[in-house]
């Protein structure tokens, strides 16, 4: 039987790689995100992959959205064998104390903490019945170390590496995995949704480094879920050879 992988923030960079990825390497799909016209055209390359794929709007942030997703992959496949909490994103680099609205605040909170919190407490009690599950967190060197202009991101983010070692301890001698996987600069549409589609202020942050690629992460993913059983890659931390940590960068001259 093959294992289905649910992904949230299907739609375009490390979720549709990650998606794209798993198609390739056997495993069924549940796909979810905010933007359905993209997310059809991921699903439809994953069919022609080879996978069965359900697919259907999910906004993380909504109880009711996310419950009917999960409900319905549950009905069309009938298990949940990995959970890759994807969706998530940073907004604006405003300092605390220059922040006038607390909007972008509430948003990067509810989708990267509560979005991932909630996504996960359907999907795990399905993943103890069945006996098998893997539950992957996407994190980032931010939840290891904060920088100016970033700290409700950054705190998101801390706050998923807590949530993932705490699932850790809390799933202890159940057979089901959890890894967080904590990347540094990956070029996707990241930067453009946190400078709000300024697609040159987005270009500056990987001018003159070679960043990572939403499908050098897909591989890690893949990769870690397919390991034995009883192999847990607990966290994995990974950047760009040109970055030492946040804000070390080596930048070529043009």
């Amino acid at each position: 039987m093959k294992k289905v992988a649910m992904i949230t923030g299907a739609s375009g960079g490390i979720g549709k790689a990650t998606a794209l990825q798993l198609a390739d390497a056997g495993f069924d799909l549940a796909l979810g995100a905010r933007n359905l016209e993209k997310l059809a055209e991921v699903a439809k390359i994953a069919r022609d992959k080879g996978a069965d794929v359900y697919m259907n709007a999910l906004d993380v942030r909504n109880l009711e959205s996310a419950t009917q997703f999960v409900d319905e992959a549950k009905e069309h496949f009938g298990h949940i064998d990995i959970l890759v909490n994807n969706a998530g994103l940073a907004l604006g680099t405003t300092k605390i104390a220059e922040q006038t609205d607390e909007t972008e605040w509430q948003t990067m909170i509810d989708t990267n903490v509560m979005g991932l919190l909630r996504m996960t407490r359907l999907v795990v009690p399905l993943m103890i019945e069945n006996g098998y599950g893997h539950v992957v967190n996407l994190g980032s060197t931010a939840g290891h170390d904060a920088y100016a202009g970033g700290s409700v991101y950054c705190a998101t983010k801390f706050g998923e590496r807590a949530i993932s070692t705490a699932l850790r301890h809390e799933l202890l001698g159940y057979p089901i995995r959890v890894t967080s996987v904590d990347p540094g600069m990956v070029e996707t549409d990241f930067s453009v949704v946190r400078y709000q589609g300024d697609k040159q202020k987005a270009e500056q942050v990987y001018e003159g480094m070679i960043p990572l690629t939403a499908e050098d992460i897909a591989d890690i993913i893949v990769f870690a879920v397919t390991r034995k059983p009883h192999v847990d890659l607990d966290t994995i931390i990974v950047r760009p050879t040109d970055q030492a940590g946040n804000g070390l960068v080596h930048r070529r001259q043009k």
